[in-house]
């Protein structure tokens, strides 16, 4: 260890970053970790649960949220986003640009707080299927633990009374942008993933049809903080689902969309599955595939639901999905590739298995970087003392995100510590 050195800055809060972040924390480096959401946890804090083992993520952040609290080496920066990187190894500048929160920390505040308002958002840690009020808490596990408000979305008769009703000094309606610069000796990328835009897959009916939804969709369906606290129900009707149809490869392995394989979605599909039977033993599930890739041991997982007699496996890409209107359920057309079998099923629900896209493939960052053709980090990247973790590098799972970010803590403390 040198305490010598700059700090590290690892660009995103999600589990990437948190790994890289701790690992360099923890062996006597400061980091400065920038978040451009109101909290930390990324997607995978949006998961129900992880596979194979079935377990929340809460358990495993709530972990490394005491590491983070126990470790004052770490400095966090959310609703943050890094506009400029200048520099080399060792002497990086970073400019850090800090969204307004507009509530101070000046006072706790609490939901009897935002009881009387009536101005909404769209609750985007639910992907949209419900609103929150425009004072919100992220999410019951949100780290930092502090309201946000939406001051677009706040109309002037609850602003009024936001600052009659709240502690004085707790809103401040006029915070304003704020940019701080920073010298760092290296930085990790770390920006993760976005699910594909299914409002490119209109032959699958995605934003045509309200009972189409996505794999991103169904987690927060099936978790109890969600928006139907998580009963698994229609969207158009509110009922429970009884015959579901799950669509793999949507839009992956697609020349027209994404050509890649993502890596986790048989596995995402899979494990919905399981949550669909917990919580009803009745429901019958008909799984549309090209291929079911399924990785090591995690097999298992697999040949565990061949043995449900409620599921079926169809090797076969759906075509088109129309919509009854009457009854709202939703018709596959698909051919039976081992059967040669033309199929047109109804279901009452449909699951596409969307992609994983690099958040790089839409924003680049302020340092010449080496992107693929998929818009995914290439390696190491060509600027020396910059390095990439987990999905900003390809598609991978939490426990190969995990293992990749400590790789990038490691290179960026052989860097610095090296001076080169």
């Amino acid at each position: 260890m040198n305490t010598n050195t700059k700090p590290i800055l690892v660009i995103g809060g999600g589990i990437a970053g948190i790994t890289a972040a701790l690992e360099a924390a923890e062996v006597g480096y400061n980091v400065i970790l920038v978040e451009k959401e109101a909290y930390l946890g990324g997607r995978v804090l949006r998961m129900y649960r992880y596979f194979p083992k079935m377990c929340p993520p809460t358990c495993g952040f709530e972990i490394n949220i005491r590491r983070i609290r126990q470790n004052p080496r770490i400095t966090i920066h959310t609703l943050a986003t890094v506009d400029e990187i200048s520099g080399n190894t060792g002497n990086f500048k970073a400019k850090i640009q800090i969204k307004p929160r507009y509530v101070t920390a000046n006072h706790s505040l609490d939901d009897s707080m935002t009881e009387s308002l009536v101005s909404e958002r769209a609750n985007d840690f639910n992907y949209g299927m419900n609103n929150s009020k425009a004072l919100y808490m992220p999410h019951d596990m949100a780290y930092p633990s502090a309201y946000v408000l939406d001051r677009e979305a706040l109309s002037d008769t609850d602003a009024a009374i936001l600052l009659e009703t709240c502690p004085p000094g707790s809103i401040d309606l006029d915070m304003s942008e704020k940019e701080i610069e920073v010298e760092v000796g290296a930085v990790i990328v770390a920006t993760g993933w976005q699910p594909y835009d299914v409002k490119n897959l209109d032959n699958l009916g995605s934003g045509l049809y309200p009972n189409v939804i996505t794999n991103v969709m169904m987690e927060r369906l099936a978790a109890s903080g969600g928006p139907t606290a998580g009963e698994i129900i229609r969207p158009s009707d509110g009922k429970k689902v009884e015959n579901v149809a799950f669509v793999q490869c949507a839009g992956s392995r697609d020349d027209k969309h994404l050509p890649y394989c993502s890596a986790v979605c048989c596995m995402g599909s899979l494990k919905h599955i399981r949550y669909i039977r917990e919580k009803n033993e009745n429901a019958k599930i008909t799984v549309f595939y090209i291929d079911i890739r399924t990785v090591g041991s995690e097999e298992k997982f697999y040949f565990d639901l061949l043995e449900d007699e409620n599921v079926s496996f169809v090797k076969g890409k759906v075509a088109a999905i129309s919509e009854e209107s009457d009854s709202k359920n939703l018709i596959l057309d698909v051919e039976d590739t081992i059967s040669h079998e033309n199929l047109h099923q109804g279901f009452d629900m449909v699951v596409l298995a969307t992609g994983m896209v690099p958040v790089t493939a839409d924003f680049k960052l302020p340092v010449d970087l080496k992107y693929d053709e998929y818009g995914f980090i290439d390696g190491t990247t060509e600027v020396n003392g910059v390095y990439a973790a987990g999905c900003a590098k390809h598609p991978c799972d939490v426990s190969t995100t995990t293992k990749d970010s400590t790789s990038a803590a490691l290179k960026a403390i052989q860097c610095i510590s090296r001076g080169d």
